[in-house]
């Protein structure tokens, strides 16, 4: 991985500086010059997460001189399944999916693509059979193993806040998705392992599209289960949606941790008034940023896909206040 990223580090100082660079004393165009990039935000128009990611998206489109049309599929599996079909049929350079209908829904429509010529690589929830299949045709990955952050959001929590065996906690996630419920289970199963009595709620479609539709039903959980002592969402939205939820349920901030993923302005103060405790970064303007350069790199000079972790920090009372300023202008 480390070598990976060297790379990475590498590729990215070659594809920004080829703008003003010269070879054998010919100026050089934009690396990104005239390729046209379809890119599947996930979200929906203005959500948080799907805003920064695609703040990375257009950062790297203006860096590298490329073209990128947005799509959003509200984190509906099927939605981008149709999305990608119809991206399919408009014949673009390249192709971002974020994996969250897995290998075998994904894999005829891709190799569809790459018979194309089309470069097609993956951010925010990998495919790794279709990477160990495309790779050499640039099919990446910039984001996170999800299990491994479910893993060590919960290890963290844990760590930091003296849950203990016999503690009862809720994980509200989406384990029945392939790949991406993956983040559930590792947060599940590092908890169990610890002796907690967890309880779980799956994600509807519903609240996956809107988040602000959960309070109901965590009041409800909240008022069913008192001694619940952390809330843990496998989810950005919801996550951000926390302070809302806590308020509503008429509890003071740090009665019950709330841990979570991904950084949003909303998340931010929740972090500040002590309504969120901890929160998992997986940096999703490097998710939007990187599978740009990805296509730009495989697509004019061949490169093979880079596999990017970009996840491994967390953000938390102690660090808030230097990332906060970022969090407003949709980079963290």
């Amino acid at each position: 991985m480390k070598n990976g990223f060297r790379l990475l580090l590498a590729a990215c100082v070659l594809a920004l500086a080829l703008p003003a660079a010269t070879w054998a004393g010919q100026k050089l165009e934009p690396s990104g010059q005239g390729l046209n990039i379809l890119f599947d935000a996930g979200g929906a128009v203005g959500e948080p997460y799907a805003t920064v990611v695609q703040h990375g998206a257009e950062q790297a489109a203006a860096d590298l001189g490329c073209t990128v049309k947005f799509v959003y599929s509200d984190w509906d599996p099927q939605i981008m399944l149709e999305n990608f079909k119809k991206s399919l049929a408009s014949k673009p350079d390249g192709i971002v999916v974020m994996g969250h209908p897995g290998d075998d829904a994904y894999a005829p429509l891709i190799d569809e693509a790459v018979k194309k010529g089309i470069v097609v690589t993956a951010t925010d929830t990998e495919l790794p059979k279709l990477t160990g299949k495309y790779q050499s045709k640039g099919f990446g990955y910039s984001g996170v193993d999800n299990k491994a952050r479910g893993m060590a959001l919960a290890a963290e929590a844990l760590r930091r806040f003296g849950l203990k065996a016999g503690d009862k906690v809720l994980v509200w996630g989406l384990k029945s998705k392939p790949t991406r419920g993956l983040s559930t289970v590792g947060i599940i199963e590092t908890l169990e392992k610890a002796g907690l009595v967890v309880g779980y709620m799956e994600i509807t479609p519903e609240i996956d599209k809107d988040a602000s539709l959960g309070a109901p039903l965590l009041t409800a959980y909240l008022a069913a289960n008192p001694d619940t002592k952390a809330v843990f969402m496998d989810h950005g939205a919801l996550t951000g949606q926390l302070e809302n939820f806590f308020r509503a349920a008429d509890l003071p901030p740090g009665k019950v941790l709330g841990c979570g993923f991904s950084l949003s302005p909303a998340t931010a103060a929740a972090i500040k008034s002590g309504y969120v405790s901890l929160v998992g970064d997986g940096q999703p303007f490097l998710q939007g940023y990187l599978p740009v350069l990805q296509i730009v790199l495989t697509k004019k000079y061949g490169f093979s896909g880079l596999v990017i972790e970009t996840g491994a920090g967390f953000v938390h009372k102690d660090n808030i206040d230097f990332i906060a300023p970022l969090a407003q202008k949709g980079l963290r």
